[in-house]
């Protein structure tokens, strides 16, 4: 597979979670837990989305641009920040084990580190800003 459609498939991909993941924060949740734990879910839900639509942006740059090397990379950080950020707290809400909270801090990480390598990237491909 293509970079190009790794990244549509799985921003898509995220796209489906985010729609089924936060239905069942609102609707199967709801009641059922600590009100906290709830908005930890409906943050991971939040910043799933978020990143769906980044990982999607990749998706289409490398389409036209397949050369767009840190656009790839931005992909990857992407999706391994999305996956420890809003894994952690997915499972830290089903669990009730708060100490899968110090994973999450990592995943924001990468995800600062995957916006700023879409924005050089990003860059690079416009050419010379002056």
């Amino acid at each position: 597979m293509y970079p190009a459609s790794l990244w549509m498939t799985l921003g898509a991909v995220g796209g489906l979670l985010t729609v089924a993941l936060g239905a069942f924060g609102a609707h199967g949740l709801k009641g059922r837990i600590d009100p906290a734990l709830l908005a930890n879910w409906n943050t991971a839900a939040d910043y799933l989305g978020l990143h769906a639509l980044a990982l999607l942006a990749c998706g289409l740059t490398l389409l036209h641009r397949p050369e767009a090397g840190l656009v790839n990379w931005a992909g990857w950080a992407f999706v391994i920040g999305v996956c420890l950020f809003s894994g952690s707290l997915f499972a830290m809400t089903l669990t009730g084990l708060r100490q899968l909270g110090m994973i999450t801090p990592i995943g924001g990480v990468l995800l600062i580190l995957a916006w700023a390598l879409l924005a050089v990237g990003a860059a690079r491909l416009a050419g010379p800003l002056v």
